[in-house]
């Protein structure tokens, strides 16, 4: 393993960096690093007054903790009825078998899903709110008793098979839940509403863009190759300016199995190679019960799914497209912005290790006035790949089929439909820039500058590595300076002219997460690259530790309107606690200073991360609370306690005091 001591390509970075001047709030500050001791000092005193909290403790604890003078209310629990005459969960009696029951899949099917992840709010009425929110995959071993004991045994797959409605039950926990609010002094769901809404796994839904009809699409039950049934692994989302919900379906190969038994063809095969169902036994067994499933009986079935999906919220009579030119990966989320000519753009991250950012450009121009001819803006546009050059400069790729001599029939691109369907293969080609996990992306509500979140990689460890159907270089890059990366990291970066079309874009490091007192904290880095670690840390520049809350492993990022970036957190902390969500200034003295706002219960990743329209609350998923755990070995049973079973919910956090902002 090569050494993580010094980072050689930052050199590279410094000529630029020691010239970069920062814009704050419309003033010019130098470079963090080069103001005085005595300036950052100063400030001290003023950052927790300007968030308008305190940072809570790390915690280990299995609850929900927010600031003193903040509330936090479950809004919706996995179970939670969204129709009249659907019996609510009663999470006392799944120990005993509740959800192996034959009405179970049929109940959950009109219930709050199960693990919660993306989220989406839609205005109806001035106190009416509509709520999206995904559901990204099930945890079998919290679900059913006997599974976690026969996984042990190597024997889950008969467990299925012998208990096939277990496959009905987790495909109806999975998808989307559409609930309808009404927002005055406290929500409250409106019980039957025509809005409330549950989006499975066997819901169908129509395949649009460039590879709608493609062969790769086709099967005895779509001969045309233009339909899907379900959508699966919803991860995180975005929306659109004519009040769509972008949905993103993120690791689905992880719910196919028994790839080394398949025959494919080498076009077949060649699809498989860089985005790969299991070779064995998938990770749910659904194929045990459910054949469509078995990828060496339906090796096209997986094509279907790895998109961006696109749901009206308020029309369940519109069909649910999947929205193909936008490209098949491992999407974690959707960020929607306006160009300056009016064609929207949306960042997307391929959350992988060693995979890649791209963005996509509408042909169309969205237009208010009209809002029928913006119902399939997103079937026609450039596809790009973000390629991160040494120097804090960088490029957008375009993936279009014989833009260039790559991706063209030498390479076996017959069709712009072979290039988004071998969507990484393309990327591979053209050089992009390998990641480390690169997962959400926020868009500063005034400045324009993007932020994106890489997770961690802890496969990053120098010298070559196979990874997801290719060989890569892993050593450490400006982009991704760490070796290995163990706490994740946030890029910035600057669009040309601050505009979401521009091919050519400037960089920097934001943060690199981790633990300010224990790794150690650059103030710079340009001036310290020898003392750089792969348990460094940075935080934009700012200087003080004990002004800033350890974390790591970024997934979920969001704006306020003040400019603050909330962060939320999946996977291992520095200090060992539980996941979170955290803020941080991204402009004037306090940039970088981050503050955690809320702790979640153990076992669980905190998602969702979606602020209401008036600023004054913060929706924020509990995801697979209790993870690691089983029911016969429970480590959580938030939110009802007791011997309860964990249930995934979202919350809703805001001030006590109603006039107050949520950071203000």
């Amino acid at each position: 393993m090569s050494s993580p001591k010094v980072i050689t390509p930052l050199a590279l970075w410094q000529q630029k960096m020691t010239r970069r001047k920062v814009l704050c709030r419309g003033s010019e500050f130098a470079l963090i690093s080069a103001m005085s001791p005595g300036y950052l000092f100063a400030q001290q005193n003023n950052i927790n007054v300007s968030l308008g909290f305190q940072a809570i403790p790390l915690s280990s604890a299995d609850e929900v903790i927010v600031p003193n003078e903040y509330k936090a209310e479950i809004l919706l629990k996995w179970g939670d009825s969204l129709f009249h005459g659907i019996s609510e969960l009663d999470a006392t009696a799944i120990s005993q078998g509740q959800l192996m029951l034959p009405q179970a899949a049929f109940e959950q099917a009109h219930q709050f899903g199960y693990n919660c992840d993306g989220i989406g709010l839609f205005e109806y009425d001035e106190n009416e709110v509509i709520v999206c929110v995904n559901h990204e995959y099930p945890n079998p071993e919290l679900l059913f008793p006997g599974y976690r004991a026969a996984q042990r045994a190597g024997i889950a797959g008969n467990f299925i098979r012998e208990n096939p409605g277990c496959v009905d039950y987790m495909k109806a926990t999975v998808g989307l839940s559409i609930a309808h609010f009404e927002t005055g002094k406290n929500w409250s769901l409106k019980m039957n509403s025509p809005f409330n809404r549950r989006i499975t796994a066997n819901t169908p839904m129509l395949l649009s863009g460039p590879a709608r009809g493609h062969e790769f699409f086709k099967n005895s039950s779509d001969i045309a190759g233009t339909q899907a049934i379900g959508t699966l692994w919803n991860c995180a989302a975005g929306t659109t300016p004519w009040g769509t919900f972008l949905t993103a379906e993120e690791g689905v190969d992880e719910y196919f199995g028994n790839r080394g038994a398949a025959n494919f063809s080498e076009a077949v095969e060649r699809v498989h190679n860089r985005f790969r169902p299991r070779r064995r036994e998938s990770r749910f067994r659904w194929e045990f019960a459910d054949e469509r499933f078995n990828v060496a009986l339906n090796p096209n079935e997986p094509f279907k799914f790895g998109w961006i999906v696109e749901v009206d919220p308020l029309d369940a009579t519109k069909p649910i497209k999947k929205r193909t030119a936008l490209g098949r990966f491992k999407h974690e989320g959707a960020t929607t912005v306006l160009t300056r000519s009016g064609q929207l753009a949306v960042y997307m991250g391929d959350d992988e290790a060693f995979e890649y950012f791209y963005k996509f450009v509408t042909n169309g121009i969205f237009d208010l006035e009209h809002p029928e001819r913006n119902v399939d803006l997103l079937d026609s546009g450039t596809l790009y790949v973000a390629r991160f050059s040494d120097d804090g400069t960088g490029e957008w790729i375009p993936l279009v089929w014989q833009h260039d001599s790559i991706l063209s029939p030498k390479n076996g691109f017959a069709s712009q439909a072979d290039v988004v369907l071998r969507c990484r293969e393309a990327a591979d080609l053209c050089e992009a820039t390998p990641m480390d996990r690169p997962e959400d992306v926020a868009v500063h509500p005034s400045s324009k500058k993007v932020y994106l979140a890489c997770t961690r990689n802890s496969d990053r460890e120098g010298g070559e590595v196979e990874s997801a159907g290719r060989i890569i270089e892993t050593d450490a890059t400006p982009s991704s300076p760490r070796v290995p990366n163990p706490w994740g990291h946030i890029i910035e970066l600057s669009e040309r002219e601050d505009d979401g079309a521009s091919t050519s874009f400037e960089w920097e490091i934001f943060i690199l997460a981790g633990d300010p007192k224990e790794g150690g904290l650059l103030s710079s880095l340009v001036s310290q690259v020898e003392e750089f670690n792969s348990d460094s840390t940075y935080f934009a520049g700012y200087r003080i530790p004990d002004d800033i809350s350890a974390f790591g492993s970024p997934d979920n990022l969001t704006f306020d309107a003040d400019g603050n970036l909330w962060i939320t957190t999946d996977g291992d902390q520095p200090r060992g606690n539980n996941d979170g969500c955290f803020v941080c200034p991204t402009e004037g003295p306090e940039r970088g200073a981050v503050r955690q706002f809320m702790s979640g219960p153990i076992g669980c990743e905190i998602t969702g991360c979606e602020i209401t329209p008036d600023g004054s609350s913060i929706l924020l998923g509990v995801q697979h609370p209790g993870e690691g755990g089983t029911l016969e070995e429970p480590i959580s049973n938030w939110p009802e306690g007791g011997n309860a079973a964990p249930r995934p919910s979202v919350v809703l956090v805001s001030p006590e005091d109603k006039l107050r902002k949520l950071s203000g």
